[in-house]
């Protein structure tokens, strides 16, 4: 399963969007979004996130 962002929480600070070793996180005006389908899970974004917006 893919790594999912919390709207209300992402601040976007776009810290994720660095972290993804596949480039699956971009940034939708002020919010990170996730490809899901390029999505490894491997949970490097859920740690760099300083709001937990995001989770596995």
């Amino acid at each position: 399963m893919a790594a999912v962002v919390d709207k209300d929480l992402c601040t976007g600070c776009s810290a994720c969007v660095g972290s993804c070793p596949v480039e699956a996180i971009t940034m939708d005006g002020d919010k990170a979004v996730i490809d899901a389908d390029a999505c490894v899970d491997c949970g490097a974004c859920v740690g760099e996130c300083p709001v937990e917006a995001i989770s596995l």
